[in-house]
């Protein structure tokens, strides 16, 4: 089933959502961050929250190619075995990169694994593209 990624992914999304709304509102009623610092943008909030909320930004970037993609092969009968397995691992290079992202952000580790994402997202185009141009 091809949405069952889709909903796994955005499953992540609401849940860095809800983490970040947890980490800003503690980090409020704690008073690590007040709220005349932050009024007029993010700086101040303290860096695990800016870890989430950065990660939960990062959602709505490459992951959108993602939802295009099976927005667009859904509706035309394109989506095979191989766009499944492929969301599968697309999926799971985003649930390993926000577990970098907001642990301990090891930059070199997380470009690795976002590398892998991409990729995994470009050939999953390239043999869309393909089947459509060439109408397999």
């Amino acid at each position: 089933m091809i949405l069952l990624p889709v909903f796994v992914q955005v499953g992540l999304t609401f849940a860095l959502l809800i983490g970040m709304v947890f980490g800003r509102r503690k980090a409020l009623v704690s008073g690590e961050t007040k709220i005349r610092d932050i009024a007029l943008g993010e700086p101040n909030w303290p860096k695990s929250t800016t870890q989430i909320a950065n990660c939960y930004r990062n959602q709505f970037e490459l992951p959108l190619l993602f939802y295009a993609l099976i927005a667009l092969a859904l509706p035309l009968r394109h989506v095979d075995l191989f766009i499944v397995l492929m969301s599968w691992v697309f999926v799971v290079t985003r649930f390993a990169h926000a577990g970098v992202f907001v642990s301990s952000n090891d930059l070199g580790r997380r470009s690795t694994i976002w590398l892998a994402g991409v990729l995994v997202l470009l050939v999953m185009w390239i043999y869309f593209a393909l089947r459509m141009l060439l109408l397999i």
